[in-house]
C-alpha cells in the first residue's frame, strides 16, 4: 500500500466516524431532551409499549451523558460505557417493541440509531480506544 493509498483510507475512515459519530450523538442528546421533556410522541410510544412515563426521565438523562461522553476529548473508559449504554438502549427498545408487536414501523428508526452506535464505535481512532486493547479476545485465569 503506498502512502497515499494509506492516507486517503485513513482521512476516509474519520470522516466516516464522525459522520456517524455526529449523527449518533445528535440522536442521543435530542432524544434526552425529548425524553426528559416527555414530549407527547415519546411519551405516547412509552405508554402503547407498556412502560411508565418517568422511565423517559431516567432514559433521556443518560442519553445526555452518552451523548457528551462520546463527544468529549479523551475519556477512554468513559466513552466505552456510553457506547454500551447507547447499545443497550436502542437494542432493547427494538426487543420492546418485536415482543409486543406495536408500533413495528419504529424498528427502522432503532435499527439505524443502533448501526450508527456501532459504526461509530468500530471506526474509532486509536486516540478515542482504551489503551492496550487490542480486539482480540483475551483468555483468562
Amino acid at each position: 500500500m503506498t502512502a497515499i493509498t494509506t492516507s486517503r483510507s485513513t482521512s476516509t475512515r474519520a470522516v466516516a466516524y464522525w459522520v456517524a459519530t455526529g449523527l449518533l450523538a445528535a440522536e442521543l442528546i435530542v432524544g434526552g431532551v425529548w425524553d426528559i421533556l416527555r414530549i407527547p410522541l415519546v411519551r405516547d410510544v412509552v405508554i402503547h409499549l407498556g412502560y411508565p412515563t418517568y422511565l423517559l426521565v431516567i432514559l433521556g438523562t443518560w442519553k445526555l451523558l452518552d451523548g457528551a461522553a462520546i463527544l468529549a476529548p479523551g475519556y477512554p473508559v468513559l466513552k466505552e460505557w456510553a457506547y454500551a449504554g447507547s447499545f443497550f438502549v436502542f437494542s432493547g427498545a427494538m426487543v420492546s417493541h418485536l415482543t409486543t408487536g406495536k408500533d413495528l414501523q419504529e424498528l427502522g428508526v432503532l435499527a439505524v440509531a443502533l448501526a450508527l452506535v456501532v459504526a461509530s464505535w468500530a471506526l474509532r481512532p486509536p486516540s478515542r480506544r482504551v489503551r492496550g486493547t487490542t480486539g482480540r479476545s483475551v483468555s483468562g485465569p
